[in-house]
Parts: C-alpha cells; sequence; structure tokens
C-alpha cells in the first residue's frame, strides 16, 4: 500500500497542468471533487467538463466553477485524459452502453460507484485503463479517506495524476488489491455512519443528564476531533491512548464496563462486516446486470 498526498505529487514531476477532465455525473460527489481540484489550483476551470442530464444541474455548476458542461456523456468523456465516473449504480449499466468503446488507451476511467468492481467497468466500457476508488462524505470538505485501485494498464503517469486528484479532497491510499476497495466501503466509506450515530448518542446521552442540546452538541464535536487529532499526533495504540484516561475505579472504567457488558465492540464488528457483504452483494448484482 502506497499513500501520497496531491503535494508529493507535483514533487515528482507529475503535473495536471494540461490534463483534461470530465465528469459523467456532477452530483454531490462530482462538485466536491471539482471544488477542491479547483481550490487547490491543479487545473483550470477551462479544463474540467461535467455532464449531466440535467440542465438545471448543468447551469449550477457553470456558474459554480466556470466549468464547461454537456448533457451528453460520451461527448464530455471523449477528450479528456481523465474521465471520472460519478453515476448512481442504478444507472451504470445505461452509461456504460453510451461510453462503450469510446475511450482510447491514453485515457483512463476513474470509478467512484459503490459496489462496481473493475471487471464489470473494463467489460461495459471495452477499456482497459480503469482506477476504482471509494471516497467518504467527509471528502466533501477536503477531509476525506480514498482509497484506490488501479489495473496494470493505468501507467505510472497516469497513477500520479490521479493521486493529484484523489489529494485534493483528503489523504489518498493505493491498495494493490481490489478487494481492499470493497473492505474500505465498509471501513471508511460505510465509517463516518458510525461516528455520526455515536456522536448523536453522545449528545443525546448529555440532554439526558440535562445539558440543553446545543451545549451538549458542542462539547461531543470538540470531544471527538480533539480526539482524533491526539490519536493522530500521538502515535499511539488505541488501547494505550484508552488506558491513559482509565483510572482504577474512576468514570472511564465504570463506563467502559457498561460498553463490553451491552457488546459494543461485538456490534461495531458484526455492523462493519455486515456493510462489507453488502458491498459484495451489490458488486454480482452489478456483474449480474451486465452479464458478466
Amino acid at each position: 500500500m502506497a499513500r501520497k498526498t496531491a503535494a508529493q505529487a507535483d514533487e515528482t514531476g507529475t503535473s495536471l497542468a494540461e490534463a483534461q477532465l470530465a465528469f459523467v455525473g456532477a452530483g454531490v460527489m462530482a462538485e466536491s471533487m471539482i471544488a477542491g481540484i479547483l481550490k487547490r489550483g491543479l487545473v483550470s476551470p477551462a479544463q474540467i467538463v461535467a455532464s449531466h442530464p440535467r440542465e438545471d444541474r448543468r447551469t449550477r455548476l457553470a456558474e459554480r466553477f466556470g466549468i464547461r458542461t454537456s448533457a451528453d456523456n460520451a461527448e464530455a468523456a471523449r477528450s479528456a485524459d481523465i474521465v471520472v465516473l460519478a453515476i448512481k449504480p442504478q444507472v451504470l449499466a445505461s452509461v456504460l452502453k453510451q461510453l462503450k468503446g469510446v475511450l482510447t488507451p491514453a485515457q483512463v476511467a476513474v470509478s467512484v460507484i459503490a459496489g462496481a468492481p473493475i471487471d464489470v467497468l473494463a467489460k461495459g466500457l471495452d477499456h482497459e485503463a480503469i482506477v476504482r476508488v471509494m471516497p467518504n462524505t467527509p471528502a466533501q470538505i477536503g477531509e476525506g479517506m480514498m482509497v484506490w485501485h488501479s489495473t496494470p494498464a493505468v501507467g505510472e503517469a497516469q497513477r500520479a495524476q490521479v493521486q493529484a486528484v484523489l489529494g485534493a479532497l483528503g489523504e489518498e491510499l493505493w491498495v494493490e488489491d481490489e478487494k481492499y476497495v470493497d473492505m474500505a466501503t465498509a471501513l471508511s466509506g460505510t465509517g463516518p455512519t458510525f461516528v455520526f450515530l455515536m456522536m448523536e448518542a453522545l449528545i443525546d446521552a448529555g440532554v439526558h443528564m440535562g445539558f440543553p442540546r446545543r451545549i451538549a452538541e458542542q462539547i461531543v464535536l470538540q470531544t471527538v476531533a480533539g480526539s482524533v487529532e491526539f490519536a493522530r499526533d500521538s502515535g499511539k495504540h488505541m488501547a494505550e491512548l484508552r488506558n491513559m484516561v482509565t483510572s482504577p475505579g474512576g468514570t472511564s472504567a465504570e463506563a467502559i464496563y457498561q460498553m463490553e457488558k451491552g457488546g459494543l465492540r461485538t456490534v461495531f464488528s458484526r455492523a462493519v462486516y455486515a456493510a462489507y457483504q453488502r458491498t459484495q452483494s451489490l458488486a454480482k448484482e452489478q456483474a449480474s446486470k451486465s452479464g458478466s
């Protein structure tokens, strides 16, 4: 596994200065990616085109970013160096038919579609240079976790360009086997759900004790944010960090006893694994629809 930021990609001599980017599908994730790329100055608005069937959506993107837009997916993809597939899984089959045979070997397709395996994409596009990535919702503010895998047909220069694009959304991690992208879908892709649910439960507990909700929310938000930064900076194992605040017979010890008694670790483990199994089911569904 290898990790590299957008800045590090630029330091290696890789540049997106001349690259053309196309976003097939222009929903929330595509808009977040475009915003991050432009904010970091990786490309100019003139180098980006986005396709979407709705005119109001195309107008919003053109007005916000100054990019080009199109109602034709094939037209948008045809002249791009990097083609980002940011469509919903439900329309994947129809979009792949529109794009089949359009891409050349010099182009790389980057899929952010949940549950769409590379073999389905490669067959549907009749194209070998494929990148599959699983971002998560914090990518919308440049704090995402992007786990990705590329086929052997993706060259070093293309890989470095993809790293730069993904680095605009937060932290990116290349993995040597596609199975890890499915695992990341359960862990980092679904992960914010677990974090938000835990935060919601803590806020509700604070309200139950008597805090006004806005104060309980402020306390929980800073506690979680501070804990994350402390863990990142310390480099210590999570168990060691937990022990630092768990005194014998103290409040943390009592709280941990109740959580362990309720099987919290087991619930989390089962939840993550259930998400992983669902990812595998989605992959089988996509393969079935494509006839693979």
